[in-house]
């Protein structure tokens, strides 16, 4: 059975890096441009994870964490955040936000498929 990721970034590139890096994984992928335009995605999609960016216009990462967090079909979701972001206080405000990991970019394909292997069930 195949997973579903859903990739959240403001950047064209990164999602399709990201993209393309699951795919070859064997993913099957859901791409939000920020926050609201993820939610407005998944819907009614049940999602296996959820790889964010945090600064986003619209709606950024903690936002969006925030709210998977309060619907019942992704507050057990693992959620990882993707950012340029590597302050101490960024990753404490991720985690008590409800992130599940974060990953500093660049990120490398394996680094990102070694974190999926742990906390994707």
């Amino acid at each position: 059975m195949s997973r579903t990721a859903l990739i959240v970034d403001d950047s064209v590139t990164m999602r399709q890096m990201v993209s393309f890096t699951l795919k070859e994984a064997g993913y099957t992928v859901l791409e939000g441009e920020n926050g609201e335009d993820a939610l407005k995605k998944l819907g009614a999609t049940r999602v296996d994870i959820v790889i964010t960016d945090l600064n986003m216009p619209v709606m950024d990462g903690m936002t969006l964490i925030r709210n998977l967090r309060a619907l019942p079909t992704t507050r057990t979701t693992p959620v990882l955040m993707l950012t340029t972001e590597s302050q101490d206080s960024k990753k404490q405000e991720g985690k008590a936000a409800g992130a599940t990991g974060w990953i500093v970019k660049p990120f490398h394909p394996e680094q990102l498929l070694k974190v999926l292997a742990k906390v994707v069930p």
